[in-house]
């Protein structure tokens, strides 16, 4: 236990920071005595507060702050999850700042042709360049919220899908088997496509992992190993990919385009790296995948969703249609699957992982009606949930 000047004095935090953050309900002492006004702070205290001052760094407000950890607290969260998250929010900080520096660096480049020592105005274009850099960061808490998340609904799909045969074995066995083929994937995540496959990855195949997360590509790096020469890894952009025309006969966004901002710049990107004759395989959903969770939310709240929106950029329904304009020869590929989900639990930290506003409605004790409404619909079906599970993939050739 550290009284409040203890605190102050091993963390460098003031002492009128504290007695904010007590007073606003942020970070609370367990134990106070009200005659002395005496605060004591335990290690749970501790453990609240190292998230406070990371996600303060990261350039999330304090009422942001308060959001995420009332999320985590609702969502069982454990203090592992939790700092994962917060590498992958400083991650991309560090990522989105050097995204700036660049920017202002071409801007500081000289002109070719211009005598040394000259200032001119810089170029409009340029300018433009380092506003749109600036601009493009999410807000950390998205982030934040956006890491812990996907561990959560991995962990639904891993345990309770009924294909044995994988997700990532079906999209491999899509990819067209060139001799020598040089292939990129924009949105890698942590490399699960390779790793799950690393038996069968011909040797003379050449394979670029990029992800807008630095430390997406870190933990690729560590699955598939630095020693293998056929991969590279870098950090890069969808909508602005480092790469020249014409560099790679493959390219694969797997279940990323429709987070992409600007959909049309990515998929132009895409098309302008392809070789002539190159293809496209972008994974997506149909609009029906998890209706059943959707419908089991609203029966409970008329108000409540789900499952995000997102989805409407680049889905079942419209991707030949956004793809088209582009590339020749759309086809879509359906992988056959659904979810059969025995656990109340599962369910609901699916609920609470995902970006709409069910999070938000599942506070105090609501959060507890909404378990007991999970458990009697799993009763009334036996003890189970069927859900309706529409993973796919389009391809297209330039």
């Amino acid at each position: 236990m550290l009284t409040t000047g203890q605190l102050a004095m091993q963390t460098g935090i003031t002492l009128r920071t504290l007695r904010y953050y007590d007073q606003i309900g942020l970070l609370t002492p367990v134990d106070r005595h009200e005659a002395s006004s005496a605060r004591r702070y335990s290690k749970e205290n501790l453990n609240r507060l190292q998230k406070i001052q990371t996600l303060k760094y990261a350039g999330m407000s304090l009422q942001e702050i308060q959001e995420v950890l009332s999320e985590d607290s609702a969502a069982g969260r454990d203090f592992r999850s939790s700092l994962q998250a917060q590498v992958e929010v400083l991650r991309r900080k560090i990522a989105h700042e050097e995204n700036i520096i660049q920017a202002i660096r071409k801007v500081l480049d000289p002109v070719p042709g211009e005598p040394p020592g000259e200032n001119p105005v810089p170029d409009p274009d340029r300018l433009l360049e380092i506003i749109q850099a600036v601009q493009f960061e999410q807000r950390g808490v998205e982030q934040y919220r956006t890491a812990a998340r996907l561990q959560t609904r991995r962990h639904l799909y891993d345990r309770f899908s009924m294909n044995p045969h994988g997700w990532h074995r079906w999209v491999f066995e899509q990819l067209e088997p060139r001799p020598r083929a040089t292939i990129l994937e924009l949105g890698c995540g942590d490399g699960t496509l390779w790793e799950r496959n690393a038996d069968r990855i011909p040797e003379d195949w050449r394979i670029t992992l990029s992800d807008v997360s630095s430390g997406m590509i870190d933990e690729a790096l560590r699955r598939i190993g630095a020693e293998r020469p056929q991969f590279k890894f870098l950090t890069a952009d969808a909508q602005r990919i480092p790469f020249h025309e014409e560099q790679f006969d493959l390219v694969i966004a797997n279940n990323l385009l429709y987070h992409v901002p600007d959909l049309p710049a990515a998929i132009r990107e895409i098309h302008r790296v392809l070789k002539p004759g190159g293809l496209l395989y972008a994974s997506t959903m149909s609009q029906a995948h998890l209706r059943e969770l959707e419908q089991l939310a609203v029966s409970f709240d008329p108000g409540m969703h789900v499952l995000d929106d997102a989805i409407d950029r680049f889905h079942f329904g419209n991707g030949e249609e956004r793809l088209f304009p582009v590339f020749q020869d759309v086809r879509l590929l359906r992988y056959e699957d659904r979810l059969i989900v025995t656990e109340a639990e599962a369910l609901i930290d699916y609920v609470v992982s995902t970006p709409m506003n069910a999070r938000l409605l599942l506070a105090g004790t609501v959060m507890e009606k909404f378990r007991k409404h999970v458990e009697h619909a799993l009763q009334q079906n036996k003890g189970v949930i069927e859900m309706t599970k529409e993973n796919g993939m389009f391809i297209g050739r330039k």
